[in-house]
């Protein structure tokens, strides 16, 4: 039996295609070539369950291939389970394929009741939301000519704009929130957050994390056909783009293997010299930057971790003081930090022809994500000598799964007097 509050239940939801390895198109090919029938079954849901209340909104994430949109296809009932049930209560709408029903001949007034109608509505139903269909497309001057005579954004946007106003209980969206310019997106956003207050159920499949954000209360993680995580979205996303990301290194570092065995100790260099952009009259050069990792030799750190960064120069022309930096910016271009050190020709750490100078971020607290690293040098009185920005790239992940942001802060938390967590 449903539970009441619940618009949507899903119980070892399982799916199997058959792929064929060539199959014959006609009946005298599937005689005489009898081996094209062959085939594999391929299991791409393995058994998935989950709850959606009536308001909430969900998104599904997971790499290409790992069963969101079969999902959303089950839920829309395109296709059918191959084990497991799904109960749904309340009209359905689904943004799966927009523009599906729409004729290249017909004007884009004749395609909003012929759209509309396989979306489930009735000729008056249509013709009471037809003004304000148009007019959230904003194609009013376009509305009567023949669809073919579209650009794809305009012909997508008209499509969102009916589908978005069939007022349903449930509304399943898969990869379309991409429409049209910027300003109408926002707006596609816009409309959404307000059916979400309207108390539309909402399930989104989406690889914009940002979308994802800004409109669920929970992420489903599905990996290889079974949910692997679920909670809230910004500590979800984060994990799901930490793990790809570091996955897809570990398949750059394991085809560096294939040539050269590396020990975790040495250290990680990049062909930056050709390929950054550089200022600085070069009177002391930056020859080389690497970085340190003792745990898994490539650049991949935990938050809590310590970051060693080594820099190579060599002095071209004498000089009086070198103030050598580094910073680290998130690859959204936020700058996260910067640190200096000031070596003067007067002092016992005097400036030599060539060295290194070495800074270890003994604990650092950055939070998950992509960075880069920036390292220059200057004289006391502001001359550039020599500066790369983001002259190595490196990843932060995390276990601690309850933060997220920049930058980790010790904290405690108490309930009722009783600490809870400590980090």
């Amino acid at each position: 039996m449903m539970q009441k509050e619940n618009a949507i239940e899903v119980k070892d939801l399982k799916k199997k295609f058959k792929v064929y390895l060539d199959k014959g198109n006609d009946l005298k090919e599937k005689i005489l070539f009898r081996k094209r029938n062959q085939y594999e079954d391929r299991w791409v849901l393995k058994g998935i369950s989950f709850n959606v209340k009536k308001g909430e909104a969900v998104g599904l994430i997971g790499k290409n291939g790992c069963g969101k949109s079969t999902t959303l296809k089950m839920l829309s009932r395109i296709m059918y389970p191959t084990e497991g049930s799904i109960e749904i209560q309340g009209r359905v709408s689904s943004l799966l394929e927009l523009g599906a029903g729409f004729h290249p001949d017909m004007s884009g007034r004749e395609n909003i009741y012929t759209n509309a109608s396989i979306l489930g509505l009735t000729k008056k139903e249509i013709d009471n939301r037809l003004e304000r269909i148009i007019a959230f497309s904003e194609l009013e001057e376009f509305i009567d000519n023949p669809v073919r005579t579209y650009s794809s954004g305009m012909y997508m946007r008209l499509a969102f704009s009916v589908a978005i106003n069939v007022d349903a209980d449930i509304l399943l969206i898969d990869e379309i929130l991409a429409v049209g310019d910027i300003g109408f997106q926002t707006k596609c956003m816009e409309k959404l957050r307000e059916i979400k207050k309207e108390g539309a159920t909402i399930i989104i499949v989406s690889h914009a994390m940002g979308q994802i954000e800004q409109i669920c209360d929970r992420v489903i993680w599905i990996e290889d056909g079974k949910i692997k995580e679920e909670g809230i979205p910004k500590f979800i996303d984060d994990k799901y783009l930490a793990s790809m990301e570091e996955k897809r290194l570990s398949k750059v570092d394991n085809k560096k293997n294939q040539q050269q065995k590396l020990s975790n100790q040495e250290k990680q260099k990049s062909s930056w010299s050709d390929r950054v952009i550089r200022s600085g009259n070069r009177d002391v050069e930056i020859v080389d930057v690497a970085m340190l990792n003792d745990n898994t030799g490539k650049n991949i750190y935990k938050t809590g971790e310590p970051i060693t960064v080594l820099v190579d120069y060599k002095v071209n022309k004498p000089v009086e003081s070198a103030d050598f930096t580094i910073g680290i910016a998130r690859d959204d271009g936020i700058y996260c930090y910067g640190s200096g050190v000031m070596l003067d020709s007067q002092k016992p750490s005097s400036i030599q022809e060539k060295g290194q100078v070495q800074i270890q971020l003994t604990q650092n607290e950055l939070l998950p994500g992509k960075y880069f690293l920036d390292v220059g040098i200057q004289s006391a009185d502001g001359v550039l000598y020599d500066a790369v920005c983001s002259v190595l790239e490196f990843h932060i992940t995390t276990d601690r799964v309850t933060e997220y942001g920049i930058v980790s802060m010790k904290h405690i938390w108490q309930v009722d007097g009783k600490q809870i967590e400590k980090v």
